[in-house]
Protein backbone atom coordinates (compact mmCIF):
# COMPACT_ATOMS: atom_id res chain seq x y z
CA UNK A 1 0.00 0.00 0.00
CA UNK A 2 1.60 3.48 -0.69
CA UNK A 3 2.58 5.24 1.66
CA UNK A 4 0.64 9.37 2.77
CA UNK A 5 3.11 10.63 0.79
CA UNK A 6 2.61 9.09 -2.02
CA UNK A 7 -0.71 9.33 -2.37
CA UNK A 8 -0.18 13.40 -1.46
CA UNK A 9 1.53 13.19 -4.95
CA UNK A 10 -0.26 11.63 -7.41
CA UNK A 11 -3.05 13.84 -5.96
CA UNK A 12 -1.16 16.82 -6.89
CA UNK A 13 0.30 15.50 -10.12
CA UNK A 14 -3.34 14.51 -11.21
CA UNK A 15 -4.71 17.75 -10.27
CA UNK A 16 -3.85 19.60 -13.77
CA UNK A 17 -5.02 16.68 -15.60
CA UNK A 18 -8.44 16.69 -13.69
CA UNK A 19 -8.72 20.93 -14.20
CA UNK A 20 -7.89 20.51 -17.71
CA UNK A 21 -9.93 17.56 -18.95
CA UNK A 22 -12.62 19.80 -16.49
CA UNK A 23 -12.67 22.45 -18.67
CA UNK A 24 -12.55 20.92 -21.62
CA UNK A 25 -15.15 18.65 -21.71
CA UNK A 26 -17.91 21.60 -19.72
CA UNK A 27 -15.90 25.04 -20.88
CA UNK A 28 -17.42 26.04 -17.16
CA UNK A 29 -14.87 27.70 -15.43
CA UNK A 30 -16.94 27.49 -12.27
CA UNK A 31 -17.50 23.80 -12.83
CA UNK A 32 -13.73 23.17 -13.34
CA UNK A 33 -13.03 24.92 -10.07
CA UNK A 34 -15.53 22.72 -7.80
CA UNK A 35 -14.55 19.35 -9.19
CA UNK A 36 -10.76 20.67 -8.81
CA UNK A 37 -11.48 21.63 -5.48
CA UNK A 38 -13.24 18.82 -4.64
CA UNK A 39 -10.79 16.36 -6.30
CA UNK A 40 -7.91 18.30 -3.95
CA UNK A 41 -9.76 18.14 -0.87
CA UNK A 42 -11.09 14.58 -1.39
CA UNK A 43 -7.51 13.55 -2.04
CA UNK A 44 -5.59 14.99 0.72
CA UNK A 45 -8.60 15.38 3.27
CA UNK A 46 -11.71 13.60 2.52
CA UNK A 47 -10.53 10.22 1.22
CA UNK A 48 -10.93 6.49 2.38
CA UNK A 49 -8.08 6.55 4.69
CA UNK A 50 -10.46 8.56 7.87
CA UNK A 51 -10.42 5.09 8.78
CA UNK A 52 -7.90 4.72 10.02
CA UNK A 53 -5.00 7.25 12.16
CA UNK A 54 -3.64 8.48 8.49
CA UNK A 55 -2.20 11.64 7.15
CA UNK A 56 -5.70 12.48 6.26
CA UNK A 57 -6.90 12.24 9.75
CA UNK A 58 -4.35 14.32 11.16
CA UNK A 59 -4.97 17.18 8.97
CA UNK A 60 -8.42 17.91 10.71
CA UNK A 61 -6.32 19.13 13.31
CA UNK A 62 -8.58 20.07 16.51
CA UNK A 63 -11.57 18.26 14.44
CA UNK A 64 -9.99 15.35 13.75
CA UNK A 65 -12.09 13.67 16.89
CA UNK A 66 -15.48 13.80 15.07
CA UNK A 67 -14.06 10.36 13.14
CA UNK A 68 -13.38 8.42 15.60
CA UNK A 69 -16.96 7.07 15.69
CA UNK A 70 -16.77 6.44 11.50
CA UNK A 71 -13.14 4.86 12.54
CA UNK A 72 -14.87 2.67 15.05
CA UNK A 73 -17.64 1.06 12.83
CA UNK A 74 -16.06 0.50 9.72
CA UNK A 75 -12.97 -2.31 9.29
CA UNK A 76 -9.77 -0.39 7.23
CA UNK A 77 -10.39 -1.05 3.58
CA UNK A 78 -13.61 -2.19 3.36
CA UNK A 79 -15.88 -2.05 0.36
CA UNK A 80 -18.07 1.04 2.72
CA UNK A 81 -14.92 3.28 3.00
CA UNK A 82 -13.01 2.50 0.05
CA UNK A 83 -15.76 1.40 -2.78
CA UNK A 84 -16.63 3.51 -5.40
CA UNK A 85 -19.12 6.39 -5.44
CA UNK A 86 -20.15 4.44 -1.61
CA UNK A 87 -17.63 4.95 0.07
CA UNK A 88 -17.94 9.04 -0.47
CA UNK A 89 -21.64 8.89 -0.50
CA UNK A 90 -20.82 7.15 3.24
CA UNK A 91 -18.68 10.03 4.39
CA UNK A 92 -20.79 12.90 3.03
CA UNK A 93 -24.13 11.59 4.88
CA UNK A 94 -21.85 10.87 8.20
CA UNK A 95 -20.29 14.75 8.00
CA UNK A 96 -23.63 15.94 6.81
CA UNK A 97 -25.24 14.34 9.84
CA UNK A 98 -23.15 15.60 12.44
CA UNK A 99 -23.12 19.32 10.94
CA UNK A 100 -26.86 18.63 10.99
CA UNK A 101 -26.56 18.37 14.72
CA UNK A 102 -24.80 21.16 14.97
CA UNK A 103 -26.66 23.38 13.76
CA UNK A 104 -29.48 22.17 15.73
CA UNK A 105 -27.65 23.04 18.35
CA UNK A 106 -26.40 26.23 17.43
CA UNK A 107 -29.80 27.48 16.22
CA UNK A 108 -31.57 26.31 19.35
CA UNK A 109 -28.77 28.60 21.28
CA UNK A 110 -29.26 31.54 19.43
CA UNK A 111 -33.25 31.35 19.56
CA UNK A 112 -32.55 31.75 23.27
CA UNK A 113 -29.80 34.02 23.33
CA UNK A 114 -30.82 36.48 20.78
CA UNK A 115 -34.60 35.66 20.37
CA UNK A 116 -34.50 34.52 16.51
CA UNK A 117 -37.42 34.13 14.89
CA UNK A 118 -36.08 31.68 12.57
CA UNK A 119 -37.84 28.18 12.54
CA UNK A 120 -37.20 24.38 11.19
CA UNK A 121 -39.62 24.65 8.47
CA UNK A 122 -37.41 28.12 7.19
CA UNK A 123 -34.17 26.28 7.62
CA UNK A 124 -35.41 23.29 5.50
CA UNK A 125 -36.89 25.11 2.96
CA UNK A 126 -33.85 27.09 2.43
CA UNK A 127 -31.45 23.89 2.23
CA UNK A 128 -34.45 22.61 0.08
CA UNK A 129 -33.92 25.69 -2.32
CA UNK A 130 -30.06 25.77 -2.41
CA UNK A 131 -30.02 21.82 -3.28
CA UNK A 132 -32.39 22.71 -6.33
CA UNK A 133 -31.13 25.66 -7.59
CA UNK A 134 -27.17 24.34 -7.45
CA UNK A 135 -28.04 21.06 -7.98
CA UNK A 136 -25.22 21.38 -11.09
CA UNK A 137 -22.79 22.66 -8.55
CA UNK A 138 -23.08 19.79 -5.96
CA UNK A 139 -22.75 17.16 -8.44
CA UNK A 140 -19.65 18.59 -10.18
CA UNK A 141 -18.16 18.62 -6.22
CA UNK A 142 -19.49 15.49 -5.66
CA UNK A 143 -17.64 14.48 -8.68
CA UNK A 144 -14.37 16.16 -7.77
CA UNK A 145 -14.23 14.23 -4.09
CA UNK A 146 -15.23 11.08 -5.82
CA UNK A 147 -12.03 11.21 -8.23
CA UNK A 148 -10.21 12.28 -5.26
CA UNK A 149 -11.30 9.65 -3.40
CA UNK A 150 -11.08 7.21 -6.17
CA UNK A 151 -7.06 8.24 -6.82
CA UNK A 152 -6.57 6.55 -3.89
CA UNK A 153 -8.48 3.45 -3.32
CA UNK A 154 -7.07 2.69 -7.02
CA UNK A 155 -2.89 3.47 -5.80
CA UNK A 156 -4.10 1.24 -3.00
CA UNK A 157 -5.38 -1.77 -5.40
CA UNK A 158 -2.99 -1.47 -7.73
CA UNK A 159 0.33 -1.32 -5.29
CA UNK A 160 -1.06 -4.95 -3.43
CA UNK A 161 -1.87 -5.98 -6.73
CA UNK A 162 1.42 -5.45 -7.91
CA UNK A 163 3.15 -6.83 -4.25
CA UNK A 164 1.46 -9.98 -5.29
CA UNK A 165 2.51 -10.10 -8.73
CA UNK A 166 5.96 -9.69 -7.37
CA UNK A 167 5.35 -12.52 -5.24
CA UNK A 168 3.26 -14.82 -6.91
CA UNK A 169 3.26 -14.06 -10.66
CA UNK A 170 0.62 -13.90 -12.41
CA UNK A 171 -1.14 -16.19 -10.11
CA UNK A 172 -1.55 -13.46 -7.67
CA UNK A 173 -3.39 -11.52 -9.81
CA UNK A 174 -5.65 -14.72 -10.46
CA UNK A 175 -8.46 -14.60 -7.67
CA UNK A 176 -8.10 -17.31 -5.42
CA UNK A 177 -10.33 -20.70 -5.34
CA UNK A 178 -9.37 -23.22 -2.42
CA UNK A 179 -10.09 -26.94 -3.46
CA UNK A 180 -10.82 -29.44 -0.58
CA UNK A 181 -9.50 -32.90 -1.53
CA UNK A 182 -11.94 -35.71 0.00
CA UNK A 183 -10.72 -39.11 0.32
CA UNK A 184 -12.65 -41.09 -1.51
CA UNK A 185 -12.72 -45.20 -0.21
CA UNK A 186 -14.83 -47.89 -1.69
CA UNK A 187 -17.29 -49.58 0.26
CA UNK A 188 -16.78 -52.64 1.86
CA UNK A 189 -13.30 -52.92 1.54
CA UNK A 190 -10.86 -52.62 4.64
CA UNK A 191 -7.77 -50.47 4.25
CA UNK A 192 -5.37 -53.03 4.09
CA UNK A 193 -2.18 -52.22 6.80
CA UNK A 194 1.47 -51.30 4.92
CA UNK A 195 3.39 -54.74 4.78
CA UNK A 196 6.60 -54.08 6.63
CA UNK A 197 9.07 -54.27 4.43
CA UNK A 198 12.01 -55.23 7.09
CA UNK A 199 13.48 -58.73 7.45
CA UNK A 200 12.83 -60.50 10.40
CA UNK A 201 16.21 -61.10 11.88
Amino acid sequence: MPSGRTHDRITLYALPFVAGITFWQTRSSNATLLVAGGFLFGGLMFGPDLDIYSVQYQRWGLLRWIWLPYQKSLRHRSFLSHGPIIGTTLRLLYLGCLLAILAIFALTIAQKLWNLSITWQDLGRTVGRSLIDYDTEYVALFLGLELGAMSHSLSDWSGSAYKRFQKQGIRGLLPSIKIKKHQVTSRGKRRSKPRNTKSRS
